[in-house]
């Protein structure tokens, strides 16, 4: 069931009734889930249900639920099974024929779209892009040909090498950061990739952070077609005839290019690794 993602007051009458009439609780977080329940003065067994311990727990709460239990599932925030635990106990579930009800509630996904001002007709939900570099930008790299906003999730710590690596590989795209969605800290960022990853480098984001990335303007499409130019290379022509020292030619390729000056110095060092990696 749906639980709210920050402010309290986001839940159903229905779901604070199921909480009330459940048996048990499975929940992601039981230090997190008793704050609800004492909130609303529910007291229910709590049981924890992780991504951690779900291969060993699923199995019980199963045996629970053939012997009648109603047990209810929640994560720590929003539905459970989106980018949190609990597919494994709705699959076992279904294969039991024990009947799996949806409790709808609260979304930071569909909330963050719904005040982003990007296209929302058509969306496409990712979770959270891969931690490790590589990973990360191989994950981008089959985003490249979509047309529909992209929404996904991100931890704080990351988001600066995400940005820069969406922006080098979708292109300057327009964006917006929804940060601490529904808390007292509530804020959106809106704008394109660039301005993002600048915004950032001046004021780190902290919190839960939702970032969605529209449609790629046909403007800026053309645009990056027409670029066929290396970043290095235009580096190296504006210091040849605009006679800057290294550092400004850099920044100025990167501004042309809609790049944060970190994302054109990463994309340079790849550019210089993959060229000394090629057979003479």
């Amino acid at each position: 069931m749906g639980t709210p993602i920050g402010n309290l007051e986001d839940i159903t009458l229905r779901a604070l009734r199921i909480l009330r009439e459940a048996d048990q609780i499975a929940a992601e977080d039981t230090r997190h889930t008793q704050k609800l329940l004492n909130h609303y003065e529910i007291s229910r067994p709590l049981v924890s249900y992780h991504e951690h311990n779900e291969m060993t727990r699923a199995p019980e709460l199963l045996i629970a639920l053939e012997q009648g239990a109603k047990i209810a599932l929640v994560s720590d925030a929003g539905m459970p099974l989106v980018s949190d635990p609990g597919y494994r106990l709705v699959t076992l579930c279904l294969r039991h024929q024990i009947p799996v009800v949806p409790v709808p509630g609260p979304s930071a996904l569909l909330a963050s779209l719904s005040a982003s001002g990007l296209p929302n007709e058509e969306f496409l939900f990712v979770g959270f892009l891969p931690a490790r570099s590589g990973e990360r930008r191989r994950a981008l790299e089959r985003l490249r040909i979509e047309d529909r906003t992209i929404i996904l999730y991100e931890a704080p710590h990351r988001l600066e090498e995400s940005i820069a690596d969406a922006l080098e590989i979708l292109g300057d795209r327009p964006a917006c950061l929804a940060r601490e969605v529904t808390k007292l800290h509530e804020e959106f960022r809106r704008g394109k990739l660039s301005a993002l990853g600048t915004s950032l480098e001046e004021r780190p984001a902290r919190g839960e952070i939702t970032l969605l990335i529209g449609p790629e303007d046909a403007a800026d499409a053309r645009v990056a077609a027409d670029s066929a130019q290396s970043l290095s290379d235009r580096v190296e022509e504006l210091i040849r005839q605009a006679k800057l020292d290294r550092k400004e030619a850099l920044k100025l390729a990167a501004k042309e290019r809609g790049l944060t000056r970190r994302a054109a110095y990463d994309q340079l060092l790849r550019q210089k690794d993959s060229e000394q990696g090629k057979p003479n």
